[in-house]
């Protein structure tokens, strides 16, 4: 039998992890499909997606620059795709009509509870950064309901939009905003970093305070990007400290979920990449 096809995009793409993820979540469930990756051209996107389709596509993934568009390509959107703004997941309905889907924020949420144990129910959270990354995690987050949510842009207009966009959802939470420079004191019991260059690139000093004895330090990206965020936490005296890769394979898992019907065991996927990758 013929496998099933599927594929990300995005721009660049050769780094992309994916094809190697769900090759693996493939041989473990038993799937029958190819899934590879495919360079987006950014003129030619919509039409690109579209034709993929057509020509027997069964889902597609979407990463950088390309997350926004896919929101405004598709015919119809989850719930969690409206709220983040932002599609990462695609299939096609039986009608030919294509549905988008964000699984960034449960895919965080899942590797934060589950591989780290760590519980957001009453506690104090800081975001660095108000951007699309943010954007996707704030709806997990707040319906985990934390006691403190604040996020903290370089340009505090966008935190203070983003605050206001999801304050219908804060009803347990004191979600504010902050600029970078002036960030209410912490300590804080989970620092994610969500800015869009990394913290290395931001020239951005920030308090020893926000990091506490029994904090958790995350950063969105992995790999040499991540390295700034996760020295600093470790100076500072994080209890915890990590890197975007845990969330990125339960991101997949989500996406490959949705179009297989059959949910693959993250933990050893996760074990084989950390094994391949230089150590961060």
């Amino acid at each position: 039998m013929k496998p099933d096809l599927y594929a990300v995009v995005g721009n660049p793409i050769g780094h992309s992890l994916s094809p190697r993820i769900h090759a693996l979540f493939a041989k473990q469930t038993g799937q029958n499909m190819i899934y590879e990756a495919r360079l987006g051209r950014p003129d030619h996107f919509a039409a690109d997606v579209r034709a993929w389709f057509r020509e027997g596509l069964r889902g597609l993934n979407v990463t950088v620059p390309f997350k926004e568009e896919a929101f405004r390509l598709v015919d119809l959107r989850t719930p969690r795709a409206e709220r983040a703004g932002a599609v990462n997941t695609v299939w096609q309905e039986a009608d030919g009509r294509l549905t988008g889907d964000n699984t960034d924020g449960a895919g965080f949420l899942r590797d934060l509870t589950e591989r780290l144990g760590f519980d957001p129910a009453g506690r104090n959270i800081l975001i660095l950064g108000a951007g699309g990354a943010t954007r996707g995690l704030l709806e997990p987050l707040l319906r985990a309901t934390p006691a403190r949510l604040v996020i903290a842009n370089r340009t505090p207009e966008r935190a203070v939009a983003l605050v206001e966009s999801f304050a219908e959802l804060a009803d347990a939470t004191h979600l504010e905003s902050s600029g970078l420079d002036v960030i209410p004191e912490g300590p804080y019991d989970l620092v994610i970093n969500a800015t869009a260059a990394g913290l290395g690139e931001t020239g951005l000093a920030l308090p020893a305070s926000l990091v506490g004895e029994t904090g958790v330090a995350y950063d969105l990206v992995y790999g040499p990007a991540s390295r700034p965020f996760l020295e600093w936490a470790r100076e500072h005296g994080a209890a915890r400290v990590t890197d975007g890769l845990g969330m990125l394979v339960e991101q997949a898992a989500e996406a490959f979920a949705a179009w297989r019907g059959v949910r693959p065991e993250t933990a050893p996927v996760l074990k084989e990449l950390q094994q391949g990758l230089p150590e961060r």
